[in-house]
This record gives C-alpha cells, sequence and structure tokens, in this order.
C-alpha cells in the first residue's frame, strides 16, 4: 500500500489538507488520533469522524507485529507481518534508532547477505515502510529511521522517497536522521538532491577493488568504488550530511593491508565516515568475521592516516541481527544457499 492510496481514503472521507495531515502525523507516531486538547469530533468533518473507526483498522492492518526479540545490548529485533502474511524485519536500535526494510527480499545478491537469498520477492509500499516505524514507536520512542534493512532502497526510489517525505514531516524525524542506505545507483544521485526531504546517505562500499566488489555484489549496478566516493562526496557537500561508508569486514577477503592502502587513497579527505562492520555469521555462508582486535588494529590505523572511521557492532546480534534471519526461520521452506568462491587474491585496490 502506498501513501497516496491513504491520502485518497481520506480524502474520499471528507478529508481536507489539515485533516490529511492530522490523522497521518498521528498514525507515524503512534499517537491515538483523539490525541490533542480538542475534541477530536469538534475538528474533523462528520463524514471523516464517522469513518475513522475503519480508516484505523486499515491503518492497523497494514503490518502487524508477529514476534518481537529483545537483545543484550538494548535493541530488539521485530518480525513484522503485512497484509498479504510476508514478513520483513525491523530492529529497535540503542538510542532511539531503527533500522526498516523497504522491500521482502532484494535482487542484489550479496554474496555475505542472508536476505539475498531468496532474491526479490515484493517491493513494500510507502505506506508498509511508515507503518514499521509507527509499530516500533507504539513500544519506544524513535528519533532516527535508517532505510538498511531488507531490500535496496534504490530498486524502490518511488516508494522510500514517498516514506522519508513523511517521516521527515508529519512524523517528525530530522531530516540528517532519516538514512537512505544503497549499494550504489545513479537514480540516487539524480533523485535525492532534487527530494522535498533530502536523507542522508549511508553507502556499501565493502572493498576498493572493482573486480571483487562486483563479486561480493553481483547485481549491483556497476558503479565502481571511485565513481560511488565521488558521487557520494558531491551529495555530501550538497546538503551538508556527510556521508556514511559501510564496509562488512570479512576475514581474508577484505581486511588486509592492501585494503586499507585503498581506503586512504579513497577516503582521505573526504566528508564522510567509514563504519567498520565485522561479518555477522549467518548459517550455510563460510564468510568469518576477523578477530575484534585486528578490526581494531585496522580502525586505528585508517584514523591515524586521516580516514574517521568507526568500528560497529551490528545491533541484536544475540537474537540474530543481520537481516533476513528472523524471517528465514519463519519459512517453511528456507531458500539454500551456496557462495560463490571469492578471489581474495592481494592485487591493486
Amino acid at each position: 500500500m502506498r501513501l497516496d492510496a491513504l491520502r485518497q481514503r481520506l480524502r474520499a472521507a471528507g478529508a481536507g489538507p489539515t485533516h490529511e495531515q492530522r490523522v497521518l502525523r498521528l498514525w507515524s507516531q503512534a499517537l491515538p488520533q483523539d490525541s490533542g486538547k480538542r475534541r477530536i469530533q469538534d475538528f474533523l468533518p462528520a463524514s471523516l469522524f464517522a469513518a475513522l473507526p475503519d480508516i484505523e483498522a486499515e491503518l492497523a492492518s497494514i503490518a502487524r507485529l508477529r514476534s518481537a526479540h529483545p537483545a543484550e545490548d538494548g535493541g530488539e529485533r521485530l518480525l513484522v507481518e503485512l497484509a498479504d502474511d510476508q514478513t520483513v524485519e525491523s530492529v529497535l536500535l540503542p538510542r532511539d534508532g531503527l533500522c526498516i526494510s523497504s522491500q521482502v527480499g532484494c535482487a542484489v545478491g550479496c554474496l555475505f547477505c542472508m536476505t539475498g537469498r531468496e532474491g526479490l520477492v515484493r517491493q513494500l509500499g510507502s505506506a508498509e515502510m511508515v507503518a514499521q516505524v509507527a509499530l516500533a514507536r507504539a513500544r519506544r520512542p524513535v528519533k532516527k529511521v535508517v532505510f538498511m534493512g531488507m531490500g535496496e532502497p534504490a530498486h524502490n526510489l518511488d516508494n522510500v522517497i514517498e516514506a522519508i517525505e513523511l517521516l521527515g514531516t508529519a512524523g517528525n524525524i530530522g531530516h540528517k536522521n532519516l538514512v537512505f542506505s544503497t549499494v550504489g545507483d545513479p537514480r540516487v544521485f539524480e533523485r535525492l538532491p532534487a527530494a522535498r526531504v533530502k536523507p542522508a546517505l549511508a553507502l556499501s562500499l565493502h572493498t576498493t577493488k572493482p573486480a571483487l566488489r562486483e563479486q561480493l555484489l553481483p547485481r549491483a549496478p556497476r558503479m565502481t568504488p571511485e565513481e560511488l566516493v565521488a558521487a557520494g562526496e558531491a551529495y555530501a557537500r550538497a546538503t551538508g550530511y556527510p556521508i556514511q561508508y559501510q564496509w562488512t569486514l570479512l576475514e581474508g577477503v577484505n581486511d588486509g593491508d592492501d585494503e586499507l592502502e585503498g581506503i586512504v587513497r579513497l577516503l582521505a579527505g573526504k566528508y564522510g565516515v567509514l563504519n567498520m562492520i565485522p561479518f555477522n555469521k549467518v548459517d550455510g555462508i563460510d564468510f568469518r568475521r576477523p578477530s575484534w582486535a585486528r578490526a581494531a588494529e585496522i580502525a586505528r590505523t585508517l584514523h591515524r592516516r586521516g580516514v574517521l572511521t568507526k568500528l560497529r557492532q551490528s545491533a541484536a546480534q544475540d537474537v540474530e541481527g543481520g537481516c533476513g534471519q528472523l524471517r528465514a526461520r519463519s519459512l517453511t521452506s528456507p531458500v539454500e544457499f551456496r557462495r560463490k568462491p571469492v578471489d581474495c587474491a592481494p592485487g591493486p585496490a
């Protein structure tokens, strides 16, 4: 379901622009529709007031919580069931953040990701994305929303941009606290600068070697690391939000000294931060994470050489924090997966 369909439903019930915005604002903030000092029947048109119970039921039916899995770090992984019985995952993060999904499945097929096993099942509508936020806000405050869950947001641009626009206005999320994560797609750098609400951008880099990146992200658009960083730098300078470069650390694959040299060459002096996240173990995928000592050494080395680097743990790891794992467990016939061999030989960055 798209937000435009909700707006048409509200208008058909007699809502004007102010009434429509009020209903969407309260829904997206998980507040009762009778919130506020004024009696709701004194504010809404009689036809909309009469239709409101049915509209609230429709909003509640967009997505519901199937299961919640609290983690020791304060995060909480949520399995969300949609109206057609498909499921996606959201993660409540420590410090009032939320990671949401933009697709059921994903077409990119990153070799280290559970979600890519089954390919793309379907797109999420913009209302289904906002519904994930509303479900999470019913559990705790949410002040930051990152589109880093299941799916590739660049492959569902219209719906993602609609959801971001609502969350950045009626949803009361600061624009720099809305984060659009992508493997890189030229359309992103065309559409986001023209959007009403311009989110911060997170770019999945993972390696500085073009050939290795094509292996790890087999169906990502063919932007080289250099092209991706150049486009990211232009967006960062235009919006004033530093780019977040994402790097999943894979032992023996992208944690060598040759990669560190490539990172320094690409990112030193750039308006951005490198988020390094050790690989989150997934059953059936035989990548490994480097030791924490090695990961910390990498971060310190990059810091000394002029690259702002943050070493992060994936939230809710003790409850299978990698996107797609809860959904995979909920399916009766999980998709078999075998990763292709990856050429890890040192070479030019």
